[in-house]
């Protein structure tokens, strides 16, 4: 029998355990600790959960809630467990001294003595975690131009190092798991000089790196090594795009071998930007989904080989299941929150596909049969709550909250949990996934169950069906029989209907109506009426006038209006003509003329003799 699986909730004033299938019951309530906690979280292993307080720090049993230690500290805002949970690192709000320097304010304790072995300062929040080797035996910090390694003891000091590895202008680094660790150092693009990523061995005196991959475009890069921590992707991003296609910069994805056998850019056959990658846990393939929407989902092996294209979709998510069977692929942000399973077995087989909105955290179970997802504040404001689902897509869970802050599985061996043959086609939901449903009918999570095709407004469907599209000309056609059929056919409701023609038998005299004395008398009225304005209208022929007729220039005396060939030529030549006589008068008062000029006056015979051709004469 697998064990239990079992998740965390984080509240402005509570926080609480719960265990998963079948039962979703609390661990136990922690009454006594009611105020503002501002951080809480299970260790790496999962032997531990801790939460804060605004004087101590408390960190517990989850198998059973008991109090494993409490670590008196005012005003902790954030920690962080060591990765087989043997320390757990505080940061408090950093305090200027007398000196000008920042107290230490990130505190390293034993977690079951609560003894503190070590001490920093740190300014800021987002990179004051002490980053320990899996083994827990060295310490890595970044500083300026170098990352100075520790050695974790009992007299942990962070004023003398063990090892230094010295790089200029190191953004960030990233320490590999395993028993052999390495670190991989990023180095941004400067100056005209290329940005680097590069694989270092971690030892007393570092010289040499195992492998390196050089190139352009990158401000910033992301590094996720596998699980084996033999093969590391570099998502490399800068803040503008040169193309101008997108206002978020460029990014481009690099695969390098820990061994140094290969290194490679990893070819998208899609333009626009990468959401998200993902190693599998099997560390032996990843997978991206990239390109502008609808975007484009791919598979590769660990030597960036294609193995696998999903159709397109709105997608930006991807996550792997703990046994690497199953793989989920969703569109959560802005995005309409749709998940799709695939079973990675089977050739990458759909399993299920459900709608999840407004989703701000989506994790897979430890035992790789059910889907976390919440929406959380400061995320979302409103609707905030958990939902499970198992993996065919159905709601088992639901609990609703008026403000939520956090969620996390509790991190369990895989060995704990056997490998999944088949899912369950029918599982047993929770009360309150039943009263959900109940009470939201309308709220398909089903997304099979929705209309495909494309949007139509309420007056162009047809039943709740979407209509076949039709051309302007099959339109057209049809409107046109459809009036044909209405003239022949008159309603009889209409109060315009044409008038039917009276049946007449071949051979007989026509029937001639009788005209009504009161028909009679309004027809003479209206001739009568007529005959009056005609007469009003005539002008008698003394009052008229002849017209003269207007007489008619000869210059006007043109086909159509249209001057003829001929006389255009000769308008152009008097043109000259009179040009000529201009610039002989100039010529004649001893004016400068330019050389053009003088050529023109001697073209003077050459004009009046195709004027003389013309007809033209003076």
């Amino acid at each position: 029998m697998s064990a239990l699986t079992q998740f965390f909730y984080r509240a402005p004033k509570q926080v609480g355990i719960i265990q998963g299938t079948p039962l979703y019951e609390s661990l136990s309530n922690y009454d006594e600790y009611n105020n503002e906690a501002r951080n809480a979280q299970y260790s790496p292993n999962g032997q531990y959960f801790a939460f804060t307080q605004p004087t101590f720090v408390v960190i517990l049993n989850p198998d059973d809630g008991s109090l494993v230690n409490k670590i008196n500290l005012k005003d902790c805002f954030d920690i962080h467990f060591s990765p087989q949970a043997s320390f757990i690192s505080t940061w408090e709000k950093p305090i200027k001294l007398e000196s000008g320097n920042y107290h230490n304010n990130v505190k390293i304790f034993k977690v079951t003595t609560g003894e503190l072995i070590g001490e920093y300062a740190s300014k800021d929040q987002s990179g004051w975690k002490p980053d320990f080797t899996a083994e827990e035996k060295i310490i890595a910090r970044l500083f300026k131009n170098e990352v100075r390694f520790y050695e974790v003891n009992k007299d942990l000091n962070f004023n003398k190092h063990w090892s230094v590895l010295k790089i200029d202008d190191v953004q960030r680094f990233k320490l590999s798991p395993g028993k052999n660790p390495t670190i991989a150092t990023f180095v941004p693009e400067k100056k005209g000089k290329p940005a680097n990523v590069s694989v270092w061995n971690i030892s007393s005196n570092i010289t040499q790196s195992i492998c390196s991959k050089s190139f352009f475009k990158a401000d910033n890069c992301t590094l996720k090594w596998n699980s084996l921590g033999t093969a590391l992707l570099a998502l490399s991003s800068t803040d503008v795009d040169s193309s101008n296609k997108s206002y978020y910069g460029e990014t481009n994805l690099y695969l390098l071998g820990i061994a140094g056998s290969y290194d490679s850019r990893i070819h998208l056959d899609k333009e626009g930007p990468i959401h998200d990658i993902t190693w599998s846990p099997s560390a032996r393939e990843f997978g991206v989904i990239y390109g502008f929407m609808p975007a484009q989902t791919s598979f590769f092996d660990a030597r960036g080989n294609l193995l696998k294209t999903l159709p397109p979709s709105p997608r930006n998510t991807i996550l792997f299941s703990p046994h690497a069977r199953y793989v989920l692929v969703a569109g959560f942000g802005n995005l309409q929150g749709t998940v799709d399973i695939y079973d990675r077995v089977q050739k990458f087989t759909k399993v299920a596909s459900f709608e999840a909105s407004n989703t701000s955290v989506c994790q897979w179970s430890p035992d790789g049969r059910y889907v976390l997802t919440a929406t959380t504040s400061p995320r979302l404001r409103v609707d905030n709550g958990i939902k499970i689902w198992y993996a065919t897509g159905k709601l088992v869970y639901n609990q609703e909250f008026k403000e939520l802050n956090a969620v996390d599985w509790r991190p369990r061996p895989l060995e704990l949990f056997p490998v999944i043959k088949a899912l369950d086609e029918n599982p047993q939901p929770h009360q309150s996934a039943i009263d959900y449903i109940l009470k939201n009918p309308k709220k398909s999570t089903d997304v099979s169950s929705k209309p495909k095709g494309a949007y139509r407004p309420p007056h162009a469907r047809n039943n709740g069906t979407s209509a076949p599209a039709q051309s302007l000309y099959q339109r057209e056609l049809s409107s046109n029989s459809n009036t044909n059929a209405s003239a022949a056919q008159p309603s009889t409701n209409s109060p315009f209907r044409p008038r039917q023609r009276e049946r007449v038998v071949p051979g007989a005299q026509p029937v001639i109506e009788k005209e009504s004395k009161a028909a009679a008398k309004n027809r003479k009225k209206r001739e009568a009426k007529k005959a009056n304005k005609d007469s009003e209208t005539q002008p008698s022929i003394s009052e008229s006038k002849p017209v003269e007729p207007k007489p008619v220039e000869p210059e006007t005396l043109v086909v159509g209006g249209i001057q003829s060939i001929e006389e255009k030529k000769i308008r152009g030549l008097l043109k000259k003509l009179r040009a000529i006589e201009s610039l002989k008068m100039k010529q004649a008062n001893n004016e400068p003329l330019e050389d053009t000029q003088v050529l023109k006056i001697a073209t003077e015979d050459k004009v009046r003799a195709e004027l003389a051709v013309l007809g033209w004469s003076e």
